[in-house]
């Protein structure tokens, strides 16, 4: 095991597009819900003691809704139980969100990364998906987080958003970029069920940009990020050298992370698992001592080949033959052929020095080839 993702499911506000496990801070018992996860971590590493851990992801939700108190108490925990001592350890913010006795408690328990929903630098579209920060919030944040000695700083973007132009989404990457920060994440919308969006987009009331547009507004991204200098290391994902994100990566390399919290997903000796989602249904197990399970499932070995390409492929330098049949004992091109035959006949993949990667085209169509590995 080497990572642990941790999910706060409090939000000061929910946004148009989030169909993340999620719930209005106002009201809520949040102080014992951080109790429960410390009771978590303690319960599992129990059950599943590891030795080091090298990445830490706290999302959300909004983990920078805690107060400084229930902030410092998380971060207690999560340095008493699990087994980390250096490494990657993330937690995400909203801009806006972050003062400075926050940033400082984070700082003094070891986080080294920080990444913010920024989504767009433009505030009427802000507004429009629901966003309660502004674009001089993103600054300050920004500031305060290098005040505090952060400096490994990542910022999301979304495109393709309600009404947005290529040319506002080319402004937005200009401020974006002006910033040189190290790391940057930039997804195309998806319009979630039981959102907002998708309660609109069924009334007809919601313009997106046609499928060129987007297409359009990624092949910008992907050309300004390598005209500032940023290697393109996943599909939606940029940084300078040696600043890609180790915990996502694990995600991508179809490795194994304990997932901590309401609704959180893991992956244990074989077994992926998702947590309960509802406060209550998430705290009651653990107050009796045992683990909040809503659902697991062992994955079999064709399962995980098929994983270990869908997720795989996401990285730019792609799935390596040598390190799938070390893996998994089995040849690559053998287990895949006509889905590999296929993708590669249709220009979307292609192999060099023994690694299967997408093309360019492929990158526009991701989605496509990695459903053909669902054997």
């Amino acid at each position: 095991m080497k990572s642990a993702y941790i999910h706060i499911p409090f939000c000061e506000h929910i946004c148009h597009y989030c169909d993340f496990n999620k719930v209005f801070l106002k009201g809520q018992p949040v102080d014992e819900y951080v109790q429960s996860l410390i009771k978590e971590f303690e319960i599992v590493l129990n059950e599943t003691p590891t030795q080091n851990l090298d990445t830490i992801f706290v999302g959300g939700g909004t983990p920078t809704s805690l107060n400084e108190q229930q902030l410092e108490t998380l971060c207690k925990g999560i340095r008493k139980y699990l087994p980390f001592t250096e490494g990657e350890f993330t937690f995400e913010a909203n801009p806006g969100d972050l003062s400075i006795d926050k940033l400082k408690i984070l700082a003094e328990y070891g986080v080294n990364r920080i990444s913010f929903g920024v989504q767009s630098f433009n505030n009427e579209l802000l507004a429009k998906i629901g966003r309660t920060h502004r674009v001089e919030d993103v600054y300050s944040s920004l500031e305060k987080a290098m005040q505090c000695g952060f400096t490994n700083l990542s910022i999301d973007l979304i495109y393709a958003l309600p009404g947005q132009t290529i040319d506002d989404f080319e402004a937005t990457l200009k401020e974006a970029l002006d910033l040189q920060l190290p790391h940057y994440s930039s997804y195309s919308l998806i319009v979630e069920p039981k959102t907002v969006f998708y309660n609109l987009m069924r009334k007809g009331k919601l313009i997106l940009p046609s499928e060129d547009v987007e297409a359009e507004m990624y092949k910008m991204l992907m050309s300004q990020m390598e005209t500032s200098g940023l290697n393109q290391y996943e599909i939606s994902n940029f940084s300078k050298p040696g600043y890609e994100s180790k915990h996502n990566l694990v995600y991508w390399n179809n490795e194994e992370y304990f997932g901590f919290g309401a609704g959180a997903h893991g992956y244990i000796n074989d077994i992926r698992y998702s947590n309960a989602g509802p406060l209550k249904k998430y705290m009651q197990p653990i107050s009796e001592g045992k683990r909040p399970i809503f659902d697991q499932n062992k994955i079999t070995k064709k399962e995980k080949m098929e994983e270990e390409m869908f997720l795989g492929l996401r990285k730019i330098k792609g799935v390596q033959l040598s390190h799938f049949h070390q893996k998994y004992n089995e040849n690559m091109m053998d287990v895949f052929k006509e889905p590999i035959h296929e993708m590669m006949n249709r220009g979307l993949l292609t192999m060099n020095n023994d690694f299967l990667y997408l093309t360019n085209r492929g990158k526009l169509l991701g989605n496509e080839v990695f459903q053909a590995f669902l054997l």
